[in-house]
């Protein structure tokens, strides 16, 4: 019998709140049986397993990260687009550490293919169109930016940057003036 109240969606939730507790690595059916106070067996008629659970986590961040991401360039362009996007990473990373990391998750190519991290990969290539770049170069400017929004973030969450002055957020802020003087300037390829 299906405990009242529990559904697939509400256990990625709950995981979700889990991982961003205790880190994305600690999520289990038996953590999140635990939270709801029920016993494991009753989640496995929602979810097939803690890969499953970790799945639809990532899924629902992913999702969650488009929507912000979206609403935050909507109607921008340029430097003002790059800004926006690159902090929506930065402050959700922030804001839900474990679902951050559940986002970085490997998803099998026709899970990768049905989710929200085509729209990240859209969104990332309008706002290159803005910088007037083509393929190939599109889309080694889309893996530079993931690398170094990742980048930054991890180790600034990771306190790499906590030690020493200036400010993250200076850091951060000439950062992205660079990384939008690189795209305006965006070097030809070496014969």
């Amino acid at each position: 019998m299906v405990r009242a109240g529990l559904s697939a969606e509400r256990l990625t939730r709950g995981g979700a709140e889990l991982a961003d507790e205790v880190g994305f690595d600690q999520v289990t059916v038996s953590a999140l049986a635990r939270r709801f106070d029920v016993k494991v067996a009753s989640l496995y008629s929602h979810l097939k397993s803690s890969q499953d659970l970790r799945v639809r986590i990532a899924l629902l961040a992913l999702e969650e990260l488009a929507d912000r991401a979206a609403d935050a360039v909507a109607g921008r362009a340029g430097k003002d687009a790059l800004t926006a996007f690159a902090n929506v990473y930065r402050d959700y990373a922030r804001e839900h550490p474990g679902r951050y990391a559940a986002a970085q998750t490997r998803l099998d190519p026709a899970t990768a293919a049905a989710s929200a991290g085509v729209r990240h990969a859209q969104m990332t290539r309008a706002i290159l169109r803005g910088y007037h770049l083509a393929e190939p170069d599109q889309t080694h400017a889309v893996r530079m930016l993931g690398s170094v929004f990742h980048g930054y973030v991890s180790l600034e969450m990771g306190g790499g940057f906590s030690h020493s002055a200036p400010d993250t957020e200076e850091t951060w802020a000439r950062m992205l003036d660079a990384l939008d003087a690189l795209l305006r300037n965006w070097p030809t390829p070496t014969p």
